[in-house]
């Protein structure tokens, strides 16, 4: 397999590692960096200090299965890599007189009686819990797979939790919008991408983020009003990730996600224009009102599956603006709320901006359940032909 890098042959586990001395820790505790094979740590020389509520001792959180299975299954599929390093800590302080001549000398470590020792994991338990999943289905190979590693040498566990601390404390996430749209070039560039993404129920989100970024670029409704990665506020109304998002419920039905991405493009297109003309003032200052922004986009997308069928049963096209304003004038102008006051407000005052508006009372999940199920009431059945 390609990912092997030792010779061929059984594997024979090292008696030192090449290491590099990095600056010491505040503390004076060394560091020493280098690439590991995973046979010389997995499976009976490393120890992931869980925490215990009872003893309180530990720190680490219990291992998500689901993330090691899918870690395994692409570093199988050889989908991904490990280029960062994972952090270990050698607990015992005369762990030191294991550093010979820019080695790390295991068999000092592990088999001399006055070192015997464990590599505690600090950082990295699921990368190291995956290879030994792969190391028990397929042994060999795995047994050779070499990955970097930086190991404190002498901490003690409360300067390992320290550090654990910092690095998952201080550590950002990539911003969804950013992410998606990362995602959506490495599906464009490598199938593997896309391969693992339909096994995991997320190719909707390559696609929506294909249709996000021509809306926000093309569309006349929308350039302009999506914030796409790196752009600032603006006048936009909503971030492309929350698009995207909105978009989970038409990529659940078997019509709308079998279309190709340029006849999505049209049908969202002419959806958007036949609210626009059920509702102008809130497109004419869009700002003021909740329609283009979070509660609006997510709650007329969740509609907008049934809308379809009420358009298609009619015979009319779902690339027309018209056929949708026909659709939705009556149910959204009958929509009826209380604004911040207490007073009813309909049509398109219940879309504006709280305190004047009804629609922001409807944020979160469950608030958005309602407002769909309200708006579903008022539209007209579906007869069948």
């Amino acid at each position: 397999m390609r990912r092997s890098t030792a010779s061929d042959g059984p594997f024979v586990a090292p008696q030192t590692i090449p290491v590099v001395l990095g600056d010491p820790l505040r503390s004076g505790t060394l560091l020493a960096g280098g690439f590991i094979p995973a046979g010389a740590l997995i499976p009976d020389r490393y120890e992931i200090p869980y925490f215990d509520p009872r003893t309180k001792k530990g720190y680490q959180r219990q291992p998500q299965a689901a993330r090691i299975n899918q870690l395994a299954n692409d570093l199988k599929k050889e989908r991904v890599d490990l280029p960062t390093a994972i952090l270990l800590n050698l607990r015992n302080r005369d762990a030191r007189l294991a550093l010979v001549d820019g080695h790390l000398d295991l068999e000092t470590l592990f088999r001399g009686a006055a070192l015997t020792s464990k590599f505690y994991v600090v950082d990295g338990q699921h990368r190291v819990l995956a290879l030994e999943k792969l190391i028990e289905e397929e042994g060999e190979h795995w047994l050779k797979f070499r990955f970097p590693f930086v190991c404190m040498i002498g901490a003690s566990e409360e300067q390992e939790m320290e550090q654990f601390y910092i690095v998952n404390s201080t550590a950002k996430s990539v911003r969804t919008d950013l992410a998606l749209a990362l995602l959506r070039r490495r599906a464009d560039e490598d199938e593997d991408v896309l391969i693992s993404l339909q096994e995991r129920g997320r190719e909707w989100q390559v696609k929506g983020q294909t249709v996000v970024e021509t809306l926000a670029i093309e569309s006349p409704i929308w350039k302009h009003r999506i914030r796409l990665p790196a752009m600032e506020k603006g006048d936009t109304t909503i971030s492309s990730a929350s698009m995207v998002a909105s978009l989970k419920p038409l990529f659940n039905t078997p019509y709308f996600s079998a279309l190709k991405p340029e006849s999505q493009i049209k049908i969202l297109d002419a959806y958007w224009a036949g609210v626009r003309e059920a509702l102008r003032p809130a497109f004419d200052d869009p700002t003021k009102f909740t329609v283009q922004k979070g509660v609006g986009v997510m709650v007329l997308h969740n509609v907008l599956p049934h809308v379809l069928e009420i358009v298609r049963n009619s015979g009319h096209s779902v690339i027309e603006a018209e056929s949708f304003t026909r659709v939705l004038q009556s149910p959204l102008m009958k929509l009826e709320g209380d604004d911040a006051l207490g007073q009813p407000v309909t049509g398109v005052d219940f879309w504006a901006v709280a305190p004047v508006g009804a629609a922001g009372a409807y944020g979160g999940s469950s608030g958005r359940r309602v407002l769909t199920a309200k708006i579903k009431q008022l539209l007209p059945d579906v007869d069948v032909a």
